[in-house]
């Protein structure tokens, strides 16, 4: 499948790449990480020339919610058991990251070195077992509330996979990742998905394997980046860094070096404004892609 990942869009390329790569047929859209403003679209619609079809998969959500009260009621006290295993998650690696940190800070020896990898090693190990624990519990859940079985969530699936049959494209735009992300699972996107995606932001941090959140620039000072969960696997090995250089201290080395090293052997791969990758698949990251090093450099893939 063909994904083409775009940096942010406050000075919007989607028009031209939208043009040249699918000039013909209809494109669907998923706004949904836009919450209330799902259908706040009209910009969107311009630049795609008019053609799009918005998934509305947030307002499809809120009809869920409305019209299947049994769903909506255990939706919600999932959302709790998640929110809880986020916070005892986060409280472990805050602990840690601060071990990793400290040993970094401790000299260049090779005894140093050794034990600053094991560091990095638990936190990669950390890192797993929330997903898997995440993943465990979202499992449990649609196992006793199948939502293909759920007449509501039925219908909603057989149309959004009617919609995308009929797409040349599919654009995934930003927004509220945990929303965006969950609305793609529940209405099974990746199961109907046969078109190419164009996505940024949140969006394409929701098409990647696992959602990672970061920002080392918040009013509160550096935060630890943190695995939310499971995003829809279209694309491998990419941890997908939006908004990199306003988002990450990219200039400290040894702070990107434990963030490359952590999600290794995923690239973490940034995109900035005017940033546009094509990637198949098959064929790995074009040239010109640019990632953060094993030694915390931000470095350019050149070509083979």
């Amino acid at each position: 499948m063909k994904v083409t990942l775009l940096g942010p869009q406050r000075r919007p390329t989607l028009e031209g790449v939208a043009a040249s790569l699918y000039p013909d047929g209809p494109v669907a859209t998923v706004t949904a990480g836009w919450q209330e403003r799902e259908c706040d679209d009209a910009e969107l619609s311009r630049l795609l020339g008019a053609r799009d079809v918005n998934l509305r998969l947030y307002q499809r959500w809120l009809d869920v919610q409305e019209r299947d009260p049994v769903f909506a009621a255990c939706e919600r006290r999932l959302a709790e058991l998640l929110g809880e295993l986020q916070d005892l998650y986060l409280l472990r690696l805050d602990h840690a990251l601060q071990a990793v940190y400290a040993v970094g800070r401790r000299g260049g020896d090779r005894l140093r070195s050794s034990v600053l990898a094991e560091a990095i090693e638990t936190v990669r190990e950390l890192d797993t077992a929330h997903l898997r624990g995440a993943g465990a519990v979202r499992g449990e859940f649609y196992q006793r509330l199948a939502p293909h079985a759920r007449p509501v969530i039925a219908e909603h699936r057989a149309e959004v996979a009617g919609l995308l049959g009929g797409a040349a494209a599919l654009v995934v735009a930003g927004g509220h990742v945990g929303v965006l992300a969950d609305t793609l699972h529940l209405f099974n996107v990746a199961a109907a998905l046969g078109s190419p995606v164009i996505a940024w932001s949140a969006g394409a941090m929701a098409l990647s394997e696992r959602i990672v959140l970061f920002h080392d620039r918040s009013a509160h000072g550096p935060g630890h980046p943190e695995v939310l969960g499971s995003g829809l696997s279209v694309l491998h090995g990419v941890v997908p860094l939006p908004h990199a250089r306003a988002r990450l201290l990219l200039d400290d080395t040894p702070r990107m070096a434990v963030f490359a090293r952590r999600f290794a052997p995923a690239r973490c791969v940034l995109l900035e404004t005017g940033t546009r990758l094509d990637i198949r698949s098959d064929d790995g990251f074009p040239p010109g892609t640019r990632m953060l090093a094993a030694d915390g450099h931000v470095t350019t893939l050149e070509a083979a």
